[in-house]
């Protein structure tokens, strides 16, 4: 398959882009205060990042296919940036794996508040049930010493 086809064989659709303010942000992040970025420049910017991205993926889809896997691997992203001589990206790459990896360990290790209570739901709605009780009968006597009542 061809760097210019999709997965029905036909061509790729040549309206992919990445969102154009995220890159003018990323541009402006990155550019001293004094320098500006013509709007052609921000558009050749995205323009060659897709074609990063597409030349990173249909490596990384050889050697995933060469391993007769079926899914692509982050292990073959970094590998079909090695391939394309693009080393000196990997170090950074693996390092925003790894912390994308913890962010997920993190997530996952995060207990709800309904857990972390130790409590049955039933215990918990009886509770919730003593707190509505609580502000009704709050208001209620708010309600009877309103002037006029």
């Amino acid at each position: 398959m061809s760097d210019r086809e999709g997965h029905s064989g036909g061509p790729v659709d040549d309206d992919l882009s990445l969102p154009k303010a995220t890159v003018a942000k990323m541009i402006t992040e990155i550019l001293p205060n004094d320098v500006l970025c013509a709007k052609e420049t921000r558009d050749l910017v995205i323009e060659c990042c897709v074609e990063f991205i597409h030349l990173i993926s249909s490596e990384a889809n050889e050697i995933c296919e060469q391993e007769s896997k079926k899914t692509i691997a982050p292990e073959h992203i970094i590998n079909a940036l090695k391939r394309l001589g693009f080393d000196s990206f990997t170090s950074e790459v693996e390092g925003v794996l790894k912390d994308h990896k913890q962010q997920q360990k993190d997530r996952e290790k995060k207990v709800s508040k309904f857990e972390q209570s130790g409590l049955t739901e039933a215990e918990l709605l009886a509770q919730q049930e003593e707190l509505f009780a609580a502000s009704r009968a709050r208001f209620g006597a708010q309600s009877s010493q309103a002037p006029g009542s």
